[in-house]
């Protein structure tokens, strides 16, 4: 089931948004750290309960598309699910649209949202063009290159909220055609795959074609998929995974494949990637009792934070295998030239599999992004896995999470902090941006309303 977008906005009314938001936060006990309220969540840190609750949901909507400029003004807390609706009609669309639906725009700024898009867009904060900011200390600034706050607009990406949260975001917007042509491209290791990115990373094209988008799926160390995608005017026909079929086992089975862009660019949200396995949503019987309005990644993880509370599948499994389980749920970025060797360990540690492969480059090679630095010069690979894995005997939770943290350091990695963490301060300090974070935690939030970046990535709270 679609969830319907709110209609435009007026500037008049984001004024007068914008003005009840201020007054809310300095209602707020002083005291107390400050914590959006909103109805979904793609994190996988828990979070402790907050007294300071931020009530934001006011702030999604789209103020402005202007197709033939191929820009928008779009309010923080918009979803993509409802960016798109407002887009697409007009034949264009984000630079970078993460994966999952209710994904938010200013989520995916200061979190770090990623696609197939990226190897040529890089990620979502790198078609901003401003933005305005509610600090913690209560101020709504813009900030935009070569502004006044332009320490804030390259700060922001990866801060999490802990300087302040996006309102309203101007972005770069490119167009469309109506359906996307896939390849699926087979390897028989991740080596030659891996070569194949940097190739195409490179050329921008396949075989004479031009590449649109390209991402990948490691099934196992002898079996491993590119997927191609270029926008095509006209399909000879058109596949859907919302209903029986299942989008990642089709890479496995078809060598090609034709998409309305609509469908392609939720490819992975009916089923979570993989993850709607765990809740028998793939099973031939249990997906067709599965109601279809039903088979989205917002439904998912309510269950997943069902499970959380309760814990009733955790003590089922347990009566099977009372052995202890580590949720390891992460996505890292690794050089391409590392990627081979990254997937061995990761396997041979966890044997998760499949696994997300998403090429990356630095769109602006000028830029400087102050909380997670990459190298203009280098393609990395964002490497997602989302499972549990058994801990042995005598581990604690946090075994397999920070041998990944330490694996990708050493191949000249970044990990995202969306997910949980497990690094010593020193470590996190000299990794996330420490004298430049401080500096801008100093500026925008001098009273601390706001947890900082430590506290709220890897304490957990």
């Amino acid at each position: 089931m679609t969830r319907r977008a709110r209609g435009p906005v007026s500037r008049t009314d984001y004024d007068a948004r914008v003005a009840a938001l201020r007054q809310q936060l300095a209602g707020l006990p002083a005291q107390a750290p400050v914590r959006l309220r909103k109805p979904t969540s793609n994190l996988f840190r828990p979070r402790d309960a907050a007294a300071g609750l931020l009530d934001a949901t006011r702030f999604d909507g789209v103020l402005e598309v202007d197709a033939a400029g191929r820009t928008a003004d779009v309010l923080g807390m918009t979803s993509y699910e409802h960016l798109l609706q407002a887009t697409l009609p007009k034949g264009v669309m984000p630079l970078v649209v993460p994966q999952l639906k209710t994904i938010t725009l200013g989520g995916a700024v200061t979190g770090l949202g990623i696609e197939s898009t990226s190897f040529r867009n890089g990620c979502p904060h790198e078609s901003v063009l401003e933005m305005d900011v509610l600090t913690g200390d209560g101020r709504v600034v813009t900030a935009a290159p070569g502004g006044e706050h332009e320490a804030l607009f390259h700060g922001f990406p990866n801060s999490y909220g802990t300087l302040g949260y996006a309102l309203r975001l101007r972005i770069e917007l490119e167009p469309v055609l109506p359906f996307v042509h896939l390849r699926h491209l087979p390897f028989p290791d991740a080596t030659s795959c891996a070569e194949a990115i940097g190739r195409i990373c490179t050329d921008g094209r396949h075989d004479g074609d031009t590449v649109d988008f390209l991402d990948g799926t490691w099934f196992s160390p002898t079996e491993c998929y590119l997927t191609l995608g270029t926008f095509a005017r006209t399909a000879p026909y058109r596949s859907g995974y919302t209903g029986q079929q299942i989008y990642y086992r089709s890479i496995q089975r078809r060598r090609e494949d034709w998409l309305t862009t609509h469908d392609y660019l939720w490819r992975w949200d009916t089923d979570w990637f993989w993850c709607s396995r765990a809740f028998g949503a793939q099973h031939p019987v249990g997906r067709r009792l599965w109601p279809r309005r039903w088979r989205r990644s917002d439904v998912y993880w309510r269950l997943v934070a069902l499970e959380r509370r309760f814990g009733v599948k955790r003590r089922l499994d347990r009566r099977g295998d009372p052995t202890e389980q580590e949720e390891v749920v992460q996505d890292v970025e690794v050089p391409v030239d590392r990627l081979a060797e990254f997937l061995e360990f990761l396997h041979a540690r966890t044997g998760i599999q499949p696994v997300w492969l998403c090429p990356l480059r630095q769109r602006d090679p000028q830029a400087t992004w102050d909380l997670y630095p990459l190298d203009p010069a280098t393609t990395y690979v964002n490497v997602g896995f989302w499972s549990t894995v058994q801990l042995p005997a005598g581990r604690t939770d946090g075994w397999h999470n920070r041998a990944i943290e330490r694996k990708v350091a050493e191949l000249g990695g970044r990990k995202s902090l969306y997910s949980m963490a497990f690094y010593p301060p020193e470590e996190f300090w000299a990794t996330y941006g420490g004298p430049a974070y401080d500096v801008l935690k100093k500026t925008y939030d001098p009273a601390g309303r706001l947890l900082d970046l430590y506290a709220k990535t890897v304490q957990r709270r």
